[in-house]
Parts: structure tokens; C-alpha cells; sequence
């Protein structure tokens, strides 16, 4: 489902149905980073809530070995993706798809993939929608693929720092059912992967998800 939520980072049109996200732009060098160190060297990648895909075009460069499927639900955003695409985007980067991974059974349609992306998404969607993103994971990937999700997370229950926490405040006054997840929550409804957590800038986390082989 889609939220309209006042964030600080919303995106900004430009003149050709692009979108562009300051946060997009600032976090792309940190999660490609993980992605080039960890990421499988060919096979099908799912982008969950690509966004703006502004991402979608620089990870798909980057990563040429692997087949980029960005998704969305939001139909501006999947607008926005195109028109990336259209004008910048490698040959290894697919035309968007509609997918909600909030509504339970999506990954029976979109599996198995090698890879999956999500990026800044859990913080702004309720438990319910975030067990059935994860659970979806768990479901779409392949034997011995990774999923990489990425964003702000509590841990112990609790905001580590002033800027998250009066984030996390201001999406919960818009709507109590949204907000940080605890990176512990988020693991143990990735089961049964095994997770590593790799520290990023601002304070942010790259959860690296592995199914057995």
C-alpha cells in the first residue's frame, strides 16, 4: 500500500517524469559499496520499492553481470523509474513492474531471483506490511541467493542517536503503526537466512541475508 507521509527527503520532479531524492543521492556510494563486495556476479536481480530509480540505473551499471528488475507499487514512481531508464539506463536494466511486497504471497509471481534490494522502506510501512516484505524474501530467493535491506533501524528497542529518534517520532505522529523496526525484529523474520549487519554512514544499517544452498 502507499502512504502520502511528509518526509524530509521527498523527492523532487524534474522535467522529463524523473524524480530525484537527496537521500538517493546520498546513499547510493554506501550501498553499492556492500553490493559489489557481496552481491552474486550474474543472475536476476527484484529491487523492491525502487523509488525514484536512481538506483536502479547506478547499481545496474555497476553491476553488469546481473539482470536488474526494479519494482514499485507507486505509479509515479514506477513513471520516474522508466524515464531513468529510458534515458540512462544499462541494457541489463528491465522496464519497472507493479509489485506491493506489503501484500502477503508476492513472491509466489516474482521468484526465485539470486538477489533482492530493498532499500529505506521498513521504517515507513506497519509490522503487518514489513513481516510480509520479509517473509516474501525469505520465500523469492533462490538457493544460496542474498537479499540486501538497508535503512534506519532501533536496536534494543531503542534510537541511537537524537536524528533518528526524532525521525522516528515524526513518522509515528503521522501514522502509530509506522516507524523504525528493531534490527533484531527484522532478523528473525528473515528466517530462515543467515544475517550479517555491516554499519553504514548517517547511522544506518545494511542487513546481508543469505539462503542456504
Amino acid at each position: 500500500m502507499t502512504r502520502k507521509l511528509s518526509l524530509p527527503d521527498a523527492p523532487k520532479a524534474m522535467p522529463d517524469r524523473r524524480m530525484s531524492a537527496p537521500s538517493a543521492q546520498r546513499n547510493a556510494w554506501p550501498i553499492l559499496e556492500i553490493l559489489e563486495a557481496h552481491a552474486p556476479q550474474t543472475g536476476r536481480v527484484l529491487e523492491l520499492a525502487a523509488g525514484t530509480g536512481e538506483h536502479a540505473v547506478r547499481f545496474a551499471r555497476a553491476l553488469r553481470g546481473l539482470d536488474w528488475q526494479p519494482t514499485d507499487v507507486d505509479p509515479e514512481r514506477l513513471a520516474s523509474i522508466e524515464a531513468w531508464r529510458q534515458a540512462e539506463g544499462p541494457v541489463n536494466l528491465a522496464s519497472p513492474v507493479a509489485l506491493d511486497a506489503t501484500e502477503p504471497g508476492w513472491a509466489k509471481d516474482h521468484g526465485p531471483v539470486e538477489m533482492i534490494l530493498l532499500v529505506n522502506l521498513l521504517h515507513l510501512i506497519s509490522d503487518a506490511e514489513a513481516e510480509a516484505v520479509l517473509s516474501g524474501i525469505a520465500k523469492a530467493l533462490a538457493r544460496g541467493g542474498v537479499a540486501f535491506v538497508y535503512g534506519p533501524f532501533l536496536r534494543d528497542g531503542r534510537a541511537t542517536s537524537d536524528g533518528d529518534a526524532r525521525f522516528h517520532a515524526s513518522l509515528t505522529a503521522q501514522d502509530p503503526g509506522i516507524g523504525y523496526k528493531d534490527v533484531a525484529w527484522v532478523r528473525a523474520r528473515l528466517a530462515p537466512l543467515s544475517v550479517s549487519v555491516v554499519e553504514r554512514p548517517a547511522n544506518n544499517l545494511m542487513l546481508i541475508a543469505r539462503a542456504p544452498v
